[in-house]
C-alpha cells in the first residue's frame, strides 16, 4: 500500500472519509493492533519531534563551528530542531576497512565527547537519533552482532533513537534489547513501516510519493504515529511543507546532503518558523482522534483540515495557488462561546455569522499556509504566542529564489622554482601544457565538484554508483613530481628533523610502531597521514601536493608520449593486502597496477591539492585507486586501482578521521 492516500476522484470527500474511517477500523481488527508504545510516557516525546534535522557531522557548521552554532543555526532559519540525526560514514566508508561504528568512536573525543554533546542536546530539549546502515557487510567486522553494537552505542551515548537507513523495521529482537537498555528509545524507518510493525516503530519517514492532496497512511492508522516529510534533492519544499501541513506531521530539514549543498530558500523557511510553533503548542490535537481532513472550504486552490479536542477547534489551511488568496475561507459551525485567530498572522478574527454558522475570512499568500483557531476560553499565555507569531509573519520573506552557493578553490602555494638541473632527488620535470582533460567519477550523492561552462545532468537517484566523464580545459605551468609516493623512510627523516606533532593525534602513523617504522615497510608509501600532515612534509622539503591537474597529467601523458613513468610500467613492486608500495602513479588505462592487479595491488590513493569549499563542506580529490575494495555493497565508497582519469571526492573532517590506510600522497615543485 502507498504511503499517501490520495484525495478522491469522482467520489464525495464526505464517502471518502467515512471509507477511511472503515478502512481504519477493519485493519485495526485485523491486525489485533496493540498501541501500547503510544500509549507509554516514555515515547510521549517522538509525537513532539516535528523539526528533525539530518547533520552531516563533517558540516563545518557542526564540527568546526560547534554543534551549537549549528542548534543556533537552526534556531534562526527554521524555528529550532526537536531532534537531530548523526549521519557519520556514507559517503566516506569504503575508503578503507573501517567500519559504521568506527566512525562515531572516531569523532574528535571519540565517544565520551559525542556523550557531552547528547547531553547538552538534552538540557536543550533537543533529542538524538544515531544512525544505522545495514548494507555495511563488507568493511572490519566487529566482535558482537550489529543489533549488539548499535544497543552498546545507544547505552553509552544516552542516544533517544536509532534511524533506520534503507530498512522499513528493524531486525528482529532489536525492540527488545533497546527496552532493556532503558525504556523510550525510538526507531525511525527510512522506508514506509508496514502497519504489522507499526506497533514498534513510532516514527518513520514520509518520502518516495507525489505531494498531493491526501492523507499519509501510517499517520490515519495511528494518529500518534510521527512521520517526517523528506524530498531531500528539492529547492522547493512547499508541496512537502503542505502535506506535512495538512497531517500534523513534521519534516526532515537537511541542507548538506551527503556533501552536497541543498539550501532552503527563504519562502520555504518562512513557512516553517510560522509553523513549527503551531505544531509544538497544539501537539496533542495533531496526535488526537479529532481529525477531519479537507472539510470544505470557500475559495479554490485553499484546502483545510479539522482538529478538535478539549473545546478546541483549530484548521490548518494551504494555498496550492501562485498567487494571494484573499477573502472567506471557511463556513464552520459556530458556539457563541468561542471567539477565533488567525494563528499564521497573530490577530483576532472577527467573524461574520450566517445563522448558527461562522464565516472566517483571511488572507494566505501564494504557496503559503493558514492556521484559525476556535476556543471558549483565551488561556493566559495565547496572546504571548499571537504576538510572537505576528512578529514572525512580519518579518517573513516569500522570495522563493533558490539560494546560491559558491564554491572555492584552495589556491596551491608556490614553491621557489626550480631549475630543471637542480631539482630534489627523485623528481621528474613535466612540460607546461595545455589539453582537455577528461574527468571520470562515480555518481553519488556527494556530487562532485563544480566545474565552469559544464552543465550536470539530474545524476542523482536514477543514475547512482554509475560512472561519469566530462571534459574541461586545462593548462599547467611546467612543475616537477616525485617518481614515486613519499615513503615511510622519508616521512620518518622529516619527523626526526622537525619534531612535527598534529594537534589531532588520532590515527596518525597508526601502523607504525609507535615512532619506529615497522620493518620491510621502510620503502612503502607512508600512510595514515591526513592532508595537513602530507602539507607539513612537503613544505619541509620545499615541495608542495601536486594538484589533481598534474597528478593525472603526469600518470597519462599526451599524445601517446608518457614521459619516465612508462619505463617503469613493468617493474614488480606488487605487496598484496600491505600498506602499498612505491609502485608509480601510473596505470593501465583499463585501471590496472604495474603488477597487472585489479583488486589487490599494493597501491594506495594520493592526496592532491585540490581541496574546495562551499561553505559548509571541505573536501578533497584522490587519485589512482588502492589496494584495499570494500565488497558487499554499492553505496561504499570507490576501491581498487583506478583508471588515471578517475577522481574520488572525499569529505574532510578531522584529521584522526582522514588519515587512512590506503590514502598516501607525493610531491611537486614549480620550474623556473
Amino acid at each position: 500500500m502507498h504511503a499517501l492516500i490520495p484525495a478522491p476522484d469522482g467520489v464525495s470527500w464526505d464517502e471518502w472519509r467515512r471509507e477511511l474511517h472503515r478502512w481504519r477500523e477493519a485493519t485495526r481488527f485485523l491486525l489485533n493492533y496493540d498501541d501500547a508504545i503510544y500509549r507509554s510516557p516514555d515515547f510521549a516525546w517522538v509525537g513532539r519531534t516535528f523539526n528533525l534535522a539530518f547533520v552531516m557531522m563533517c558540516d563545518l557548521l557542526f564540527y568546526d563551528g560547534g554543534y551549537r552554532e549549528f542548534l543556533a543555526h537552526g534556531e534562526r532559519e527554521f524555528g529550532g530542531y526537536d531532534a537531530l540525526i548523526l549521519w557519520h560514514a556514507y559517503p566516506r566508508i569504503g575508503f578503507d576497512d573501517r567500519n559504521q561504528f568506527d566512525f562515531y568512536r572516531q569523532m574528535p573525543g571519540g565517544l565520551a565527547r559525542l556523550r557531552q554533546l547528547v547531553d547538552d542536546c538534552h538540557a536543550r530539549n533537543v533529542r538524538v537519533y544515531v544512525d544505522y546502515n545495514p548494507w555495511d557487510t563488507g568493511s572490519r567486522r566487529e566482535t558482537v552482532s550489529d543489533i549488539d553494537a548499535l544497543v552498546e552505542l545507544v547505552r553509552a551515548l544516552d542516544a533517544d533513537a536509532i534511524f533506520l537507513d534503507t530498512l522499513s523495521n528493524a531486525a528482529a529482537g532489536l525492540r527488545e534489547k533497546l527496552d532493556a537498555v532503558r525504556p523510550g528509545v525510538s526507531l525511525e524507518s527510512e522506508v514506509l513501516v508496514p502497519l504489522e510493525h507499526l506497533h514498534t516503530h513510532p516514527s518513520s519517514w514520509a518520502q518516495g510519493f507525489v505531494d498531493v492532496p491526501g492523507v499519509l497512511r501510517n499517520k490515519w492508522f495511528e494518529r500518534r504515529h510521527m512521520q517526517h516529510r523528506i524530498r531531500r534533492w528539492q529547492h522547493d519544499h512547499t508541496p512537502e511543507l503542505h502535506t506535512a501541513w495538512m497531517n500534523g506531521t513534521g519534516m526532515v530539514i537537511w541542507e548538506n546532503v551527503f556533501g552536497s549543498p541543498v539550501r532552503w530558500c527563504e519562502r520555504d523557511k518562512s513557512l516553517l518558523r510560522s509553523m513549527i510553533g503551531v505544531q509544538r503548542r497544539y501537539h496533542a490535537l495533531f496526535a488526537g482522534e479529532g481529525w477531519k481532513p479537507y472539510i470544505l472550504t470557500l475559495q479554490p486552490d485553499i484546502y483545510a483540515s479539522q482538529w478538535d479536542g478539549n473545546g478546541i477547534h483549530l484548521w490548518t489551511l494551504t494555498n496550492s495557488g501562485q498567487g494571494e488568496i484573499g477573502g472567506d475561507l471557511l463556513r464552520v459551525p459556530h458556539d457563541a462561546a468561542h471567539v477565533y485567530f488567525d494563528l499564521m498572522r497573530g490577530e483576532a478574527i472577527i467573524p461574520r455569522y450566517d445563522g448558527d454558522h461562522a464565516v472566517l475570512s483571511g488572507h494566505i499568500p501564494g504557496r503559503g499556509i493558514g492556521a484559525l483557531l476556535s476556543v471558549a476560553e483565551t488561556p493566559p499565555d495565547l496572546l504571548t504566542f499571537l504576538a510572537q507569531q505576528a512578529d514572525l509573519y512580519a518579518r517573513a520573506n516569500f522570495d522563493a529564489t533558490p539560494p546560491v552557493v559558491v564554491e572555492t578553490l584552495r589556491p596551491a602555494l608556490e614553491t621557489i622554482r626550480y631549475q630543471p638541473d637542480a631539482l630534489p632527488a627523485g623528481m621528474v620535470t613535466l612540460p607546461a601544457h595545455s589539453f582537455d582533460m577528461r574527468v571520470t567519477f562515480t555518481i553519488r550523492e556527494c556530487g562532485f565538484y563544480e566545474v565552469p561552462g559544464v552543465t550536470f545532468p539530474d545524476l542523482r537517484y536514477h543514475n547512482l554508483h554509475r560512472p561519469h566523464s566530462f571534459t574541461r580545459p586545462v593548462t599547467l605551468k611546467p612543475y616537477a613530481l616525485d617518481l614515486t609516493p613519499v615513503t615511510n623512510a622519508q616521512f620518518a627523516e622529516f619527523l626526526r628533523a622537525t619534531g612535527y606533532t598534529s594537534t589531532h593525534r588520532d590515527n596518525f602513523l597508526l601502523h607504525w610502531h609507535g615512532d619506529s617504522v615497522p620493518a620491510g615497510l621502510e620503502d612503502h608509501p607512508v600512510v595514515y597521514v591526513s592532508l595537513e600532515d602530507a602539507r607539513a612534509y612537503a613544505h619541509w622539503a620545499g615541495k608542495r601536493l601536486p594538484t589533481e591537474e598534474e597528478w593525472q597529467f603526469a600518470a597519462q601523458g599526451v599524445e601517446g608520449r608518457r614521459y619516465p613513468w612508462g619505463d617503469l610500467w613493468q617493474a614488480d613492486h606488487c605487496n598484496h593486502g600491505q600498506y602499498g608500495t612505491t609502485t608509480p602513479v601510473a596505470r593501465f588505462p583499463q585501471g590496472r597496477s604495474a603488477c597487472g592487479c585489479y583488486d589487490l595491488c599494493g597501491n594506495v590513493w594520493e592526496w592532491t591539492e585540490s581541496e574546495r569549499t562551499d561553505g559548509r563542506t571541505r573536501f578533497a580529490i584522490l587519485k589512482g585507486g588502492s589496494f584495499y575494495r570494500a565488497h558487499g555493497s554499492e553505496w561504499y565508497a570507490d576501491g581498487g586501482a583506478q583508471a588515471n582519469d578517475f577522481a574520488a571526492k572525499f569529505l574532510l573532517m578531522y584529521p584522526g578521521l582522514d588519515r587512512c590506510a590506503t590514502i598516501g600522497f607525493r610531491c611537486a615543485v614549480d620550474l623556473a
